[in-house]
């Protein structure tokens, strides 16, 4: 592996979990808290109407997010591939698969915004039908972006394990990739199975784990000494 390709992919990675971890926080926590009721439709429907800029802006955060995620698919798998090359393509494609499902799940978020407009065949509808149609859609994206995680953990689980076996990269950082990807699937699985217990903790290791390899990737990148032993 050449090494100043390396450092350089390894610095993009870096670039682009950042923007994953700003876009995705921003779009998925900051603008939900502040817009969403979940138990109660009609506070959440003038929320969306009084602050429609500030959801359709997280709607763009997603797509924000949404590239840097596949571009991220390319980039860790030229820097994982000297690992296992089949392996590193695997986790390529489930993190695509990750994507496209949560692009899916995306729309019905976006749709909310259609059922609190003021078009013509919306007349049919009471304004309590519409906020529940609302809220509705705001569940399936839910239970879309769940489902998500599991193809998400699955990449980040093997990514984890390419990354512990790389020697150029640190073996702590991928324990802890291969510790969320479990979190995701088991939450996952929980969300399907049992959603009383589907709890948002299993979320956590996940956020440690993206910090500390943005974090680490953008400043120290790979062992250069360990990457020449490697390509010798």
């Amino acid at each position: 592996m050449n090494i100043e390709s390396a450092q350089r992919n390894a610095r993009i990675a870096g670039v682009l979990f950042l923007l994953s971890i700003i876009a995705g926080g921003f779009g998925e926590a900051y603008v939900p808290s502040k817009l969403i009721m979940s138990d109660d439709a009609s506070a959440t429907a003038e929320n969306l109407r009084n602050s429609n800029l500030l959801f359709r802006a997280g709607f763009a955060s997603y797509l924000v997010e949404a590239v840097s995620d596949i571009g991220l698919s390319l980039v860790l798998y030229v820097l994982l591939k000297p690992v296992h090359k089949n392996l590193a393509l695997l986790a390529a494609f489930f993190g695509l698969v990750s994507t496209a499902v949560f692009a899916c799940a995306q729309l019905f978020h976006f749709a909310a915004l259609l059922f609190i407009g003021d078009a013509d065949y919306l007349r049919t509808f009471s304004p309590d039908q519409l906020n529940t149609l609302m809220v509705l859609s705001l569940t399936f994206y839910g239970y879309g972006g769940g489902i998500f995680m599991v193809f998400y953990g699955v990449a980040s689980v093997l990514r984890g394990y390419l990354i512990f076996r790389s020697g150029y990269l640190p073996k702590f950082l991928g324990v802890l990739l291969l510790l969320a990807g479990l979190g995701f699937i088991i939450k996952n699985f929980l969300l399907v199975l049992a959603p009383r217990y589907a709890s948002d903790l299993f979320l956590l290791p996940m956020f440690l784990a993206v910090v500390s390899l943005a974090v680490w990737l953008l400043v120290r990148g790979v062992d250069v000494a360990k990457c020449q032993r490697n390509a010798a």
